[in-house]
């Protein structure tokens, strides 16, 4: 009795994990998590990332401005 009542439980579990990840076998379940994937990294992630790399970028033409900036106060200072 005590080893049908685990494999009762596992197979709810396995059941309830199945219908969390949308209900679907096989191939088509492995097809519409990588179309979720994609949209959500192209929709979300990328995005998010994307400030960041123009903020470095304006970090570093800034950054050459001000050397430029120092360069033109010692030559100024040097006449």
């Amino acid at each position: 009795m005590a080893s049908s009542e685990w494999r009762r439980n596992l197979g709810n579990v396995r059941s309830f994990v199945g219908n969390a990840m949308g209900g679907l076998r096989g191939g088509s379940n492995l097809a519409s998590w990588a179309v979720a994937g994609t949209l959500a990294y192209f929709l979300w992630v990328k995005p998010a990332g994307e400030p960041k790399k123009e903020k470095v970028a304006h970090f570093e033409s800034v950054s050459n401005l001000d050397s430029t900036f120092a360069y033109l106060q010692t030559s100024w200072l040097c006449l």
